[in-house]
């Protein structure tokens, strides 16, 4: 498909909705968001994050990184397995809070969480560890915005717009779900759904 002949919004609008059709589904990067955003706990500092990395991965891509990848597949390998333990320390952990309990969010206590250094190296962990990052951003959205030919960057552009948006409405709009979790027994429930989820996505990088 010729992208000149394309209206750019319509371009852009293309992109924006493929970025959010990836990006929406339920894993790992998106678990951690959420509990971040509940806690009201470095929420601007994990969307940055998430966003920033994103926007780097599809841009890159766009400018034909993809290519590279697919010379290379031992990177995606890499990231894979250091994905799968990183994924099931995380998970070891989750799971004792869910058992040991004691945690609960009191309206004076939001954004007293872990220190800002161990979050986002968690954040960065689960989104430059997980080798679907690479095939959803960097080959998979690369590709369709090289179909747009010279409008390849402004598909590119409303990927990004996409990713932006849906990390600010999950880390900050999670925020009201904030008092409904108040207490420590709710807490062990979202600790041990993080948990399981981190279990199944670990699972399901592991057989390939």
């Amino acid at each position: 498909m010729n992208g000149s002949s394309v209206d750019p919004v319509t371009t852009a609008l293309h992109g924006l909705l493929a970025g959010l059709s990836l990006i929406i589904a339920i894993g790992s990067q998106n678990v951690f968001v959420l509990r971040q955003g509940i806690r009201r706990d470095h929420v601007l500092a994990v969307v940055t994050v998430c966003i920033a990395s994103d926007a780097v991965l599809i841009l890159a891509g766009a400018g034909g990184l993809g290519a590279l990848v697919r010379a290379v597949p031992e990177v995606v390998v890499a990231a894979r397995w250091a994905g799968v333990v990183f994924l099931l320390g995380y998970a070891v952990l989750a799971a004792r809070r869910a058992l040991r309990g004691g945690e609960s969010l009191e309206a004076d206590e939001a954004g007293r969480g872990s220190g800002l250094g161990p979050v986002v190296a968690t954040a960065l962990a689960l989104t430059w560890l997980n080798p679907h990052v690479y095939l959803d951003t960097v080959l998979l959205l690369g590709s369709i915005a090289a179909t747009h030919g010279a409008q390849a960057w402004l598909f590119a552009v409303g990927a990004v717009a996409g990713s932006m948006i849906w990390f600010s409405a999950l880390g900050f709009g999670a925020r009201g779900l904030g008092r409904v979790l108040s207490s420590a027994r709710s807490w062990r429930v979202v600790d041990g759904a993080v948990a399981l989820t981190m279990l199944i996505v670990a699972g399901l990088l592991a057989v390939g």
